[in-house]
């Protein structure tokens, strides 16, 4: 429905930031989630409303474009007139607007897109599509998310190079598969709820057989199907009549084996970087798996260990702005409203975009 397009420049030559701060309005909408918020240049989050969908999906046992893309009809302008009033400004005190310009479905990124290009166009306010997985800072960044699973190397705040991605499924989905398999929920929170509140020991089945540890081994990428595959083998073959001891179990053995796959290859892309003379002192994870408190404990670990020996400081969003979220649109936005480098009101979304082609889309 929507085709790439290369971003038509629309640069200013006096910045009106130079001597106060600026106030961005942004826009999400690339899954399920309806999102507004409003961000100043000086840090400060001035409101941050996100509008869930669970109830809408749950009964599909995933998010189904069609039924997402008229609940973010429906939410968006609640969305943005409650981040106004949460920030109490009306549109007068809002000096840029910005949106997620891509990557994500299509149907769900024209809502937020709309928007913001309306609002922009009636009010004259300049404009800003933003990729919605950029980070801002110069650092290994591993994204794991539902959608996405990333090494990332930033060396500035629109230069990427990828270290290694998934050959088949993101972390993210495989989690939220096996969640659906052993009943607890159409999503991963269900699972990671289930295991930290499970009173009962985890039991491991005698008719168990182990999960694969040496998937692509030496070779820089992930792969996560088959983890998932296996639990779905074993569920179809004793019956989803399992006790909770042992979903226990096979979640405690999910989060163990796939966090084993993603710490093996970042452990690789760490002594790549060091290969490369590439100095690595911080490392940021983010999205939305990146709220998960056991990835960030094992993590926590792995950096203190033999090869890292505490070298690399761990860095990750508050658990409210790993999933979708608003604020980091405007954020991934402020340094080009700051330079003046605003968007024409003719940007369509981009469903499908590289990370590493962030440049060339604004060329």
């Amino acid at each position: 429905m929507f085709r790439v397009l290369s971003r038509t420049r629309c640069r200013r030559v006096v910045c009106p930031t130079i001597f106060r701060r600026f106030t961005v309005l942004a826009f999400e909408s690339s899954a399920d989630d309806t999102c507004a918020a409003v961000v100043t240049s000086d840090r400060k989050i001035l409101a941050n409303v996100v509008i869930k969908q669970d109830e809408v999906h749950s009964q599909y046992g995933g998010i189904q474009p069609a039924s997402a893309v008229l609940a973010h009809q429906r939410n968006m302008p609640v969305a943005a007139k409650r981040a106004l009033d949460d920030a109490g400004l009306d549109i007068s005190g809002i000096d840029g607007i910005a949106f997620t310009r891509g990557p994500g479905m299509g149907v769900c990124l024209g809502v937020a897109c709309n928007a913001a290009k309306t609002l922009a166009a009636i009010t004259n306010k300049p404009l800003v599509g933003v990729h919605h997985m950029t980070f801002p800072l110069p650092l290994p960044n591993p994204l794991v998310s539902g959608g996405h699973t990333l090494l990332l190397l930033a060396t500035s705040v629109d230069s990427f190079r990828i270290i290694a991605t998934t050959r088949d499924e993101s972390i993210g989905r495989t989690i939220d598969k096996v969640s659906r398999l052993l009943g607890l929920g159409w999503n991963g929170i269900a699972l990671e709820q289930f295991y930290n509140t499970a009173t009962e020991e985890a039991e491991i089945p005698q008719d168990w057989i182990p999960f694969a540890t040496n998937t692509m081994a030496g070779r820089m990428g992930y792969s996560f199907s088959g983890f998932h595959s296996h639990v779905e083998r074993y569920v179809h073959q004793r019956g989803l009549e399992t006790l909770t001891t042992v979903k226990t179990g096979c979640g405690e053995g999910v989060y163990e084996v796939v966090i084993d796959h993603l710490e093996a290859k970042l452990l690789v892309g760490i002594k790549e970087c060091r290969r490369l003379d590439l100095p690595v002192r911080h490392l940021v994870i983010s999205g939305g798996v990146a709220s998960n408190q056991y990835l960030r404990s094992r993590l926590s670990r792995l950096l203190l260990q033999s090869p890292v020996d505490g070298q690399i400081a761990l860095q990750y969003p508050p658990v409210a702005l790993c999933t979708d979220n608003a604020v980091m649109v405007a954020w991934a936005s402020m340094h080009r409203f700051l330079a003046g480098d605003f968007d024409d009101l003719s940007l369509a979304p981009v469903t499908k975009w590289s990370i590493e082609d962030i440049q060339t889309q604004m060329s």
